[in-house]
This record gives C-alpha cells, structure tokens and sequence, in this order.
C-alpha cells in the first residue's frame, strides 16, 4: 500500500516536472499565471490611490449672489468631492456644458432666493446631476443634497437671529438632536479597500479557471491524452490532473500570499483577521476556481474552446453575483441560491466575516460549505474523464 502511494506522488511529480517545461514553451500561460496577476494588482491600487475620486467638475449658477447664497458658495467650494470651478451666467449656460461632458452636475440659485426665505415664501433651489456617469453623479449628489439642507438651515438662522433670538439656542433649535456616524469596518469610506479586494480576485479566478481549460485541452489539440494518462499517469485521472494543476497551484497560491501581504501590510487595508487565515483563503480560493476549470471541461470534453469560453462567462457573470456592487438580497430567491456556485461570492463573504468585520469563522460557515462543494465536483466527472482520455478526439 505505501509503495503504491509512493509510485502515485513519483508520477504526480513527474507530470509536474512535464508541466513546467511547457510553460517554458509556451510565454502565453507565463503571462496569465505572472504577469497579468501582478499588472492587475498594481494598476487598480495605483487607480483607487486616493480611495475617493475628489475635485470633480460641478457648474454653479448663482443668479441671486447675496451673502447667504455666497456662504453657502464657500462651503460646497470645501468639499473634498466637487471642484467647484465652473461658474454660468444662466441655467441654460450650466445645461449645455453638462450636456457637452465638461461638468457632471450643476448647483441653481435663482434670483431672489434670499429675499423670499426672509420672507417665509419657500423659494426653490436645485441642483442637476448627469447619471449617466454613475459613480460621479452618486458622490455629488450627496455634496449637493447636504448643501441644500444646509441651505434651509442658513436661512433659519438668520431669521431666528433677526427676531432676536439668542445664538446659544439658535443651534438647539436648528438641530434639537445631533446625529454621529460611525462606518465600520471600512471607515475612511475607501471605495480601494472594497473593490481592489474583490476586483483583483475575480480577475485571478477568471484566469485560473481559463488555464486549468486551457492546460488541459491542451492534450487533446496535440493528441497526447492517451501517452499522457496510460503511460505517465498510470491510467488514473487523478494523478494527470493533480500532476497537470500542480505548478498552477503553487503559482497561483503565491500571487494570492504577494497580494495579502501588499495590500494588509505595504498598503494598510484593513485585516482583522490576520495574515493566516487571509492565506488559506487563498489557497482554497485557486482549489475552487481549478474545481470549477476541470469540471468545466468534463463537461465538454475535447472542446477546449467551449470550456474556455464556459469559464470565461462564469467569471464575468461572478463579478454581478458577488454582492458587492449590487446586493445579492436584493435578488431573486432563486439567484440568491445560485450565487454561492460563483467562487467569488463565496471569497467576498469570507473576505467581509474575516479582514473586514473580525468575526468568528463559524458565521461563513455557508461559503465555506460551498467552496467545499465545488472543491468535489470534479469526482462526477471521473469516469467521463477516463473515457475521454482513451476515446475522445480533439474538437475544435
């Protein structure tokens, strides 16, 4: 018995040894198993340096221009997010150069705005955002909203104080309770720190998956399945493919390992957890997108570019189903379910429980389950394998 395990680890190795002699081969698989993890990496990082995008073009049409309304002028132009560098004569004016892409929305005072709040009259003022652009409408409509409550707020003030009211209670009954926000977890709101997690994993899975298919599929294209599982593996498909997906393994493992200690330690994300635990989700991580690889091909067999092109809407489809950008309990039951077959959504949730929130493992206990289940796909498939390897020709 242990020499026959001893004569499987000798094969493992041996096709292992094969395997890395065509990556010599073949700069191809270098590029997405090194080059591409590692560019990926750095160019998001570098993108998301600053965690918000700040200073972004806002209009102003500031056709009242009172004290009031050039105070309030003051403290848009303060805020972190809008550039208020973009002053128009009229409405129009701010309407067309929106239109045009110059400014991605514009503040509107009318004239006599001052005059009529004094007056108790509920004069209008509004603002106008392009969300065509999402992500820059979304921050600047919190800016522009904040103001026109402030504004309101100005306006009372300044009439509580005309009627004599002293400053000490003006504040009281502007704001009888003070309200304090606290984001945890993520509490520089780093739009970096959420998706740099998750958009550098996702493009790591989808890569993962595509070579698996691609190493694989190889065999067939050149006709070397059958020397490949007979002669080196010793008929048993778990040795090709273990022997085959090793290196694979341990280069992927590695970037994940780089990536932690970059982004927790060189870069300061935040990571309850620990570098430990982060490290074995890697690792599991790179076991369940190569699960997902080789099953994606049992179930197209000596169709490497159906595989291929499998793994690859898979991938994309993950980065909709992992909860990030849109909720998954916003979804449907049935899309609810389906998510946890998407190895990203599994990695998010782990991700969220460990670096961000700090808690206990038994909460992901579902992720956890369901990485495990993919993990063990590829056993339905063994007998197809076996089949194919002796029977099945390469079809393009």
């Amino acid at each position: 018995m242990l020499q026959a395990y001893k004569d499987r680890i000798a094969r493992v190795l041996r096709i292992s040894r094969r395997e890395i002699g065509v990556f010599k081969r073949r700069p191809l698989l270098i590029f997405c198993m090194l080059v591409a993890p590692i560019f990926v990496t750095l160019y998001f990082t570098s993108l998301m340096e600053q965690g918000l995008p700040d200073r972004l073009p806002t209009g102003l049409v500031d056709e009242d221009d009172s004290p009031t309304t050039r105070q309030l002028v003051r403290i848009l132009s303060s805020m972190k997010t809008t550039g208020l560098d973009h002053r128009y004569a009229t409405f129009s004016d701010a309407r067309r150069a929106m239109q045009k892409g110059e400014i991605y929305a514009f503040f509107y005072i009318p004239k006599g705005t001052t005059e009529q709040a004094i007056g108790q009259r509920q004069p209008k003022i509004s603002f106008y955002t392009a969300d065509t652009y999402y992500i820059p409408a979304a921050l600047l409509m919190k800016d522009l909203k904040t103001l026109s409550e402030l504004s309101g707020l100005a306006v009372t003030r300044e009439t509580l104080s005309a009627k004599g009211v002293p400053a000490s209670s003006v504040m009281g009954i502007l704001q009888p309770i003070v309200m304090e926000t606290h984001p945890l977890s993520n509490p520089y709101l780093n739009y970096g720190i959420l998706l740099n997690n998750l958009i550098i994993p996702g493009i790591v899975i989808i890569l993962i998956m595509i070579t698996t298919t691609y190493t694989i599929g190889m065999e067939w294209k050149i006709g070397t399945q059958k020397s490949l599982l007979n002669k080196m593996g010793g008929g048993s498909v778990p040795v090709v493919l273990t022997g085959k997906l090793l290196p694979q393994t341990i280069l992927y493992t590695t970037i994940f390992i780089g990536n932690d200690i970059y982004l927790y330690r060189i870069l300061g994300y935040p990571c309850q957890c620990g570098l430990g635990p982060m490290f074995l989700l890697g690792f599991m991580t790179v076991l369940t997108a190569q699960a997902m690889g080789v099953s994606m091909f049992g179930v197209f067999v000596g169709q490497m570019r159906m595989a291929m092109s499998g793994c690859a809407l898979l991938g994309v489809l993950s980065i909709s189903m992992a909860g990030f950008s849109y909720p998954v309990p916003a979804m449907t039951g049935l899309l609810q379910n389906l998510s946890y077959i998407f190895p990203l959504r599994d990695y998010f949730l782990i991700y969220a429980n460990q670096a961000l929130n700090g808690y206990s493992i038994i909460f992901a206990w579902k992720p956890i389950l369901a990485m495990l289940i993919i993990m063990a796909l590829p056993l339905l498939f063994l007998r197809r394998y076996r089949n194919a390897f002796n029977t099945v020709e390469y079809k393009p």
